[in-house]
């Protein structure tokens, strides 16, 4: 099929994801062929670098050999079975290489396919862990405003994102949100406890009875509003919040985990052991759909051994399928074995100078934000005299500047407009100094293409 076919019977039949129709509609609609390490080429033989890493997933990069060729392997021997009343040995060796890596005693693991599903799960697992505690009321959930946590009904109401809830209300009651961590510094001297947005945190429990709470959920850096980097203190803050109410802790690890920070999980990044993690995207590096769950393991042990329990009444058909099992144990390898981490490591501080001079040659330029591989520039009017975008501006500048610009440097990220004017910047984790040097010169151009527009 050549590329043309393809392309017009995407149009016809394929209905997309978070696209506008005039986007998908347009003749010049993307179509993607092939991936190799930091890149990916079209049909019509355009070579653009990955700088969001597919869906901040694929950090191993893509093209590789031997993560294809253990799926091959499994499919082999088994190709599918189920978790429910048995194991197979895909899902077994993954579950106990992730808890293996994992901080605490996070050490049981629940696979479903998906984040929204693994964030799905963990709100099911804080209803039915209280429930089987002899605590039904505990139902609540305290999030954060702006922040993303899925699609299904569930995780959805958990996301804090007006826009992408309005079309599905009403949704799951009793979820709470809260401030996030934008602009939040702890002053010299100062304590985390002292922030508003961990205050608000605890006026919240108590305004809704601590007796209803049943969890508090939040990503170790936040994605949407722009790679939110919690200030020092803030994760132990949430920590103690939640043991001295008896809430549980859920840190949404779906962008943060198996290195995007530098960490195997953020949640080690910043000290603390969560009382549930969920993941998904870096466990294969989107080279197989699998999300999951970690659970502290005597939560496991008590909603299991409790007369109201004797199982987590949850499953999916896929859940822990032996293929994509199979991929995250050779992607996880992989990562080790390659030192990717390390690298993350060592490049952060050329990345974070690259932005400064980004940052300092362009006025649209209010600031950058992020850790590791995971950054947001933020655009403003300008950032010399103050002046922030108007409505137009912003929205011309999301459709027709960034986009075009992007295309012409060679660039693939994601304009971003939940709550500002963004670009959001999270290259797959093997890219090298030479690839974050053009990367950097391909973000440089698109700033410049906003600077141009704004100066017109």
């Amino acid at each position: 099929m050549n590329q043309t076919d393809t392309r017009a019977k995407a149009q016809r039949h394929l209905f997309p994801h978070f696209t506008r129709g005039q986007v998908w509609q347009a003749p010049e609609l993307s179509v993607i062929t092939r991936g190799e390490g930091c890149y990916l080429y079209d049909d019509r033989g355009r070579r653009f670098l990955d700088g969001l890493s597919g869906l901040f997933c694929v950090n191993i990069g893509h093209g590789r050999t031997d993560i294809p060729a253990a799926a091959a392997k499994q499919m082999e021997s088994l190709a599918y079975w189920t978790n429910w009343s048995a194991a197979h040995p895909a899902a077994a060796e993954a579950a106990a290489m992730i808890a293996d890596l994992a901080p605490g005693d996070l050490e049981t693991v629940f696979f479903v396919n998906s984040g929204s599903e693994a964030v799905e799960s963990a709100v099911k697992f804080v209803r039915q862990y209280h429930r089987s505690q002899g605590e039904p009321r505990r139902t609540k959930i305290i999030a954060r405003d702006m922040a993303y946590h899925g699609t299904t009904l569930g995780a959805l109401a958990v996301t804090g994102i007006p826009k992408y809830k309005e079309p599905f209300g009403p949704l799951m009651p009793g979820v709470r949100h809260v401030a996030n961590t934008l602009g939040a510094t702890v002053g010299e001297g100062g304590s985390a406890a002292q922030l508003p947005c961990v205050e608000e945190i605890v006026a919240a429990i108590e305004e809704e009875g601590p007796e209803t709470v049943g969890a508090v959920i939040a990503e170790p850096v936040q994605n949407a509003r722009g790679a939110l980097v919690p200030p020092p203190g803030y994760w132990q803050q949430l920590r103690e919040i939640c043991d001295r109410y008896g809430i549980l802790l859920v840190a949404d690890e779906v962008i943060c985990a198996y290195g995007r920070l530098g960490d195997w999980f953020g949640s080690a990044k910043y000290g603390v052991t969560p009382d549930l993690i969920t993941f998904a995207k870096g466990a294969t590096s989107g080279y197989a759909p699998l999300g999951g769950v970690l659970l502290r393991g005597p939560l496991a042990s008590r909603l299991m051994d409790s007369p109201l329990g004797g199982a987590f009444t949850h499953g999916a058909t896929w859940g822990g399928h032996p293929v994509s099992t199979a991929v995250a144990v050779a992607n996880l390898s992989a990562v080790h074995e390659e030192d990717v981490l390390g690298n993350v490591r060592r490049l952060e501080p050329v990345f974070q100078a690259g932005l400064d001079r980004i940052a300092e040659a362009h006025d649209c330029v209010a600031e950058w934000r992020g850790t590791g591989f995971f950054y947001a520039i933020e655009f403003t009017g300008s950032r010399a005299s103050g002046r922030e975008l108007t409505e137009r501006e912003s929205a011309e500048i999301l459709r027709d500047v960034i986009p075009p610009a992007m295309t012409d440097a060679g660039l693939i990220t994601r304009p971003d407009d939940r709550g500002a004017t963004m670009l959001m910047l999270s290259p797959p984790l093997v890219a090298d100094e030479q690839v974050l040097d053009e990367l950097l010169h391909q973000v440089d151009a698109v700033a410049g293409a906003v600077d141009r527009y704004l100066r017109g």
